[in-house]
């Protein structure tokens, strides 16, 4: 009789402690969001202003906080990350985790008062393993984790580009792209197709768009509008970019650096 006793009585211990043991750790944020800009040689002041004001105000929307909002969890984390060559990249705002109006615009205020910089070469695939190392730092509070990557030319520094991005892939990131198709360069030979080279070289993962930025005075919005997409996480089908003739070759820019490479040897 006390053996059956001492039986029930450690079965109910063990359901106790089992009652008590937390379920499997939901999701804390909605989405893990790397803002990457470019701040390469090509970028001109006045882009690398416009880039900067565009995310400051999409911070500041009431548009975003209520996308924000409107998640299943209500909150999301965003870093704003600037990049240029293969060993160039600075988180000029870290992680913060944004669950209101308050504190997005205080995100906006900080990346507001930080200094712009100008530096050199062009390396999409070394911010696509930067932001990789990023989210890390996260652990497992998002579901989603995204990689919202804006510049004005190819890859041209560092490993090829579609290596980086096929790996980030693998690991359920998704990169979105907004390739600057204004500004100095418009009529170069980097900014010809630059909107295809980021759909077919850049972007991908589930619900990866991109969105081509032709005209500067739609700065602002078209970075909302962007913003608003992946808080949201959802693709609304519409095409963005005039479908290629033939694939675009995604080493047009390690291609154009090894030439110049060449001719600046030759006697």
């Amino acid at each position: 009789m006390l053996r059956r006793f001492g039986w029930i009585l450690a079965f109910l211990l063990i359901s106790g402690l089992l009652d008590r043991t937390p379920a499997l750790a939901e999701p804390q944020i909605d989405v893990a969001l790397v803002v990457a800009v470019d701040i390469s040689s090509s970028m001109e002041a006045e882009e690398q202003g416009l880039q900067r004001a565009g995310f400051v105000e999409a911070f500041r929307s009431s548009l975003v906080h209520e996308a924000i909002r409107n998640g299943a969890a209500g909150r999301i984390a965003v870093t704003y990350v600037e990049w240029s060559g293969a060993k160039d990249q600075t988180a000029v705002v870290p992680w913060t985790v944004i669950d209101g109006p308050e504190k997005a615009i205080a995100f906006a205020d900080h990346l507001a008062a930080k200094p712009i910089r100008q530096a050199g070469m062009t390396s999409i695939s070394g911010i696509i393993d930067f932001s990789r190392g990023l989210f890390n730092e996260l652990g497992g509070m998002s579901a989603r984790r995204v990689i919202d990557i804006s510049g004005d030319g190819p890859n041209n520094d560092g490993r090829k580009v579609v290596l980086a991005r096929d790996e980030a892939v693998a690991d359920g990131i998704v990169i979105n792209g907004l390739p600057i198709m204004f500004g100095h360069a418009q009529n170069s030979p980097e900014m010809d197709g630059l909107d295809v080279y980021y759909r077919e070289c850049v972007i991908g993962g589930a619900g990866s768009f991109m969105i081509p930025l032709h005209d500067s005075e739609q700065f602002a919005m078209v970075i909302r509008t962007k913003i608003m997409r992946e808080i949201a996480g959802v693709e609304d089908g519409s095409p963005h970019v005039i479908p290629a003739q033939a694939r675009m070759n995604c080493i047009t820019g390690e291609k154009r650096t090894d030439d110049d490479l060449s001719v600046q040897k030759d006697p």
